[in-house]
């Protein structure tokens, strides 16, 4: 079941509403058949299993679909499986849907979630890993029949079903394994998804069509194009003069002005981190001196100097100036409230005499000078984010150059080793899955720490995850993961900075737009205005 079928019922009420209220936008009135979509997401990639990014997953969504799907509230819903069951502790069946087509017309096999399996698993090589990290622990799959898959799995992996709410389904080629040189280069993607493939434009557009035999129904558009603008300010202009029929990552300081000009604003609280990470691991690292310029030896490998920057971080100057209140101040990795999230972890005030007093205890007394790097324009905030921080620890003698990149820059500079402190962020279907990514140390046989930049390391935390991780869903294990975060969080190998809102505008030709808490942008969430 899709987005838009699951959302049906929010829609109903939403519409009633904007029937009540609604102003409208100035601009050129179009047809509905197409949908504009302005975005900040910028597709790297053709290839659904290349990289683990929210623009792959938002945009590629289209094209392609996952066998369990995660609904609004985090919670696993059928998708291309109508169902799944543990057979035992090493063992899951899945029952594929029937009468699903590709795009090309072939059928949905259990074959082609094998060849999916074995293309992530044992073929594609990823910089960052890709999803590699959620196959690690398959041993082995077959297809006893067309509809059946059968998953033989090295240990007990109860939480396996949620692995596959992040991979899309490919079809199997006549021979071989696809290369994402071949779909970058115009092999048209073939999916089972609600739209097909037009036509892409790296870092500019991506048009798509309405698939008619979809097995969900017809979709609501007939042509959807999403417009690469990756400055806020040009996302808000384009859907203000009704160039386009949404935008996301609405800056949080732009939506009044949005609604004076008969806007309307969606908004939803975001599964997701925002955090600075720390290189433990070097000896020494660029852009990280003394006062006088000359390098010195790691300080962030001393867990003093990482408390004292967490306590010289102003969140609630992020949360309230620069997010407007769209968002939360951060302890761990996920929202409070939310499965696997501890109650004891919160948000601190800043206490600059206790940084200092540690920095000097750490052998700091006169601080240092550094470098933050982070990304330009991909998160709410980023940029101004950056001169926070550097202004919140400048007051206990740590002098930060901001440093912001365009995402596609940045990212491939903190993965060279280039940056020796960093702004960033990171979003995941559970809390288990951003501590085994970001948290967790770097492993590439258990698939762990892909996101683990920092090269941070902690035993302990690493049992205390695995054990989490090995119990069926449900209180246990929520609390298994819990006191493994206070652990972690303990010793600071990020600072948690906030959890923003995702914002989303709209204009009068959209009746409602239902936003995910994973922050996607699809055409499946918008559904047109009634005449």
């Amino acid at each position: 079941m899709q987005i838009q079928s699951r959302f049906r019922s929010h829609w109903l009420a939403a519409l009633l509403l904007s029937l009540t209220f609604w102003s409208g936008l100035p601009g050129p009135v179009h047809a509905q058949e197409e949908l504009r979509i302005a975005t900040s997401y910028k597709l790297m990639t053709l290839d659904p299993h290349y990289a683990n990014l929210n623009e792959n997953t938002s945009l590629l969504s289209h094209i392609y679909e996952r066998l369990v799907y995660q609904d609004d509230r985090l919670d696993l819903q059928p998708g291309l499986a109508v169902s799944w069951r543990a057979v035992s502790d090493r063992q899951w069946e899945f029952k594929l849907r029937e009468n699903v087509r590709f795009h090309d017309g072939s059928p949905l096999t259990a074959d082609d979630v094998v060849y999916t399996i074995e293309r992530i698993r044992d073929f594609l090589k990823s910089p960052s890993g890709g999803f590699r990290s959620y196959l690690t622990g398959i041993e082995s799959v077959s297809a006893p029949d067309p509809l059946t898959v059968v998953i033989d799995t090295k240990g007990n992996i109860p939480n396996l079903p949620l692995s596959f709410s992040s991979i899309f389904v490919m079809n199997r080629p006549a021979k071989g394994f696809e290369t994402t040189e071949d779909l970058n280069a115009g092999h048209p993607p073939n999916g089972t998804g609600p739209y097909r493939f037009e036509s892409w434009s790296s870092g500019e557009s991506l048009r798509l069509a309405r698939n008619d035999d979809y097995w969900d129904g017809k979709p609501a558009w007939s042509k959807v194009t999403f417009r690469v603008i990756e400055n806020p300010a040009a996302r808000v202009a384009a859907l203000s003069t009704g160039e386009v029929d949404v935008a996301d990552a609405i800056p949080a300081r732009d939506v009044a002005s949005l609604k004076e000009r008969g806007a309307r604003v969606a908004s939803v609280g975001a599964a997701r981190v925002n955090f600075v990470q720390f290189d433990v691991a070097r000896d020494t690292l660029p852009g990280v001196t003394d006062k006088s310029g000359e390098p010195i030896a790691n300080p962030f490998k001393n867990p003093l100097v990482r408390r004292a920057l967490t306590l010289a971080t102003d969140r609630g100057i992020l949360v309230d100036k620069i997010l407007a209140g769209y968002g939360t101040a951060a302890a761990q990795v996920f929202p409070n409230g939310l499965p696997g999230t501890s109650a004891k972890l919160l948000p601190e005030a800043p206490n600059y005499d206790e940084a200092k007093m540690l920095l000097a205890k750490a052998g700091f007394p006169d601080g240092f000078n550094l470098v933050l790097a982070g990304p330009a324009s991909r998160y709410p905030g980023d940029a101004e984010s950056l001169q926070a921080v550097a202004q919140s620890w400048a007051r206990i003698g740590v002098n930060a150059q901001p440093a912001a990149a365009p995402f596609s820059v940045f990212n491939t500079k903190r993965a060279a080793g280039d940056y020796g402190v960093w702004y960033g962020g990171t979003s995941g279907e559970a809390v288990d899955i951003i501590l085994h990514t970001l948290l967790a140390s770097p492993d590439p046989e258990r698939g762990t720490g892909a996101l683990n930049f920092g090269k941070y390391r902690n035993e302990a935390f690493d049992a205390m995850l695995a054990r989490a991780e090995s119990i069926a869903v449900g209180p246990e294990r929520n609390a298994a993961l819990a006191q493994a975060t206070e652990l972690v969080m303990a010793d600071q190998p990020i600072i948690p900075l906030y959890h923003f809102h995702h914002i989303v505008g709209y204009g009068s030709r959209i009746g409602s737009y239902v936003l995910h808490p994973r922050g996607w942008t699809t055409a499946m969430q918008t559904l047109p205005a009634m005449e």
